[in-house]
């Protein structure tokens, strides 16, 4: 067996899963779930009817790069999104669908990544498990940047010293980020493509949280914009990954797509003609639509945005707690260890949350996510509501 196998730590929801084992909750009380990043708004039926218009699909092989229409639609939308100047994405050489940016970012690092030099993949702390287990994988070693209230929630880049950006390969960044909501600012983005190109490595960004925000004049930025808005044209050394899943509630329909540096994506495009699945053209004909439509889109944001105003409302007097810059996690401090408050929670009154130290690693003594929960307000309005009013009741009690 691959003994890198050996280093891939336990998924945040086993821990929980552990943490909760022979734990019986109040069965006067449903369960509420806030712990899983899994939208539960319905999928826009459009979404639906255009992969019912296409089944017939299902009797031809798709092609890895997926059909010129889905790569057009994503090339708009980048454009439309990020305020690209026109024909700025070339569909042909900058676009690659996939299934999931899950099995994109995993995927990536395997491409990337040079196992013969001692290579370091920098990452955020906490964040989505797949960076870590994409590194190890490749034989590189994680390296990650703690996001605290006093680097306000995202990596302190100028702390990084130049040794390890010598050794970075690969930097994946997460903005918006999960779980905190924050995201990073134009000359960040703009700095650290400056250091990709002075210390030779390749930028990640998983922008899935992207289209989740609450102020509609003030979208979040994206790794490409800020290249362009430089004069880095061609976007070299710079990747972005972006899905269907938060965007469009479909995160069944696994829709995401890699786009940016044609020189990196043509590396890639090699590497999944062995690994990667293609996506099937009822899919690709579905996320056409999605990404070609954003009324949806609007009309998701004021659900969350309304779920927000009123959680926000019940518990501000009683958690350390705020409004995220985008994303629909809120990642409150807690007034016990986040362990015990995350399972006196789940018995007392059925609501489940993840502990912050569950995605995010000790270093130096210090665990970003310590004190902290991570909740999704992913579910039905009523359900956040009973969800935070249970909340703000197990909070008097302890």
């Amino acid at each position: 067996m691959n003994p890198d196998l050996d280093q891939l730590q336990p998924y945040p929801f086993e821990k929980l899963a552990a943490l909760k084992e022979g734990i019986s909750p109040s069965t006067a009380l449903e369960h509420i779930a806030l712990s899983i990043g899994e939208p539960k708004h319905p999928t826009p039926g459009f979404i639906t009817e255009a992969m019912l218009a296409h089944l017939h699909g299902l009797s031809s092989y798709p092609l890895t790069r997926g059909t010129q229409e889905l790569r057009q639609a994503i090339a708009s939308w980048l454009t439309r999104r990020f305020n690209l100047p026109e024909e700025a994405i070339d569909p042909e050489r900058q676009v690659l669908p996939v299934n999931g940016t899950r099995e994109a970012l995993f995927a990536f690092a395997q491409t990337t990544i040079d196992r013969s030099k001692a290579p370091l993949v920098l990452m955020p702390n906490p964040f989505y498990q797949i960076y870590e287990g994409a590194a190890l994988l490749a034989g590189a070693t994680p390296h990650y940047l703690p996001c605290t209230a006093d680097t306000g929630l995202s990596p302190d880049f100028d702390a990084v010293e130049g040794s390890t950006w010598d050794r970075c390969q690969l930097l994946y960044l997460c903005s918006p980020h999960n779980p905190t909501g924050a995201v990073i600012d134009i000359p960040t983005l703009q700095q650290l493509i400056n250091l990709a190109e002075r210390h030779d490595f390749i930028i990640a960004s998983d922008e899935c949280y992207s289209d989740i925000y609450p102020d509609e004049m003030h979208p979040p930025t994206g790794l490409l914009q800020a290249a362009a808005e430089m004069g880095n044209s061609d976007y070299q050394r710079c990747v972005v990954f972006n899905s269907l899943s938060k965007r469009s509630n479909a995160p069944g329909l696994r829709s995401g797509f890699v786009a940016g540096d044609a020189a990196i994506l043509s590396q890639f495009y090699r590497y999944r003609t062995y690994h990667g699945s293609a996506m099937a053209l009822p899919t690709q004909a579905a996320s056409t639509a999605a990404w070609s439509d954003e009324d949806h889109v609007i009309k998701n944001r004021a659900l969350y945005r309304e779920k927000f105003s009123l959680v926000l409302d019940i518990l501000g007097s009683s958690l350390e707690i705020h409004q995220p810059d985008a994303g629909f996690y809120l990642w409150p401090e807690t007034p016990i260890p986040d362990p015990a408050f995350a399972l006196g929670l789940f018995r007392a009154q059925n609501v489940t949350v993840v502990p912050g130290s569950f995605l995010s690693r000790e270093v130096n003594g210090i665990n970003p996510g310590q004190n902290r929960i991570r909740m999704a307000l992913v579910a039905p309005l009523d359900e956040c509501i009973d969800a935070a009013q249970r909340i703000k009741r197990y909070i008097e009690l302890i």
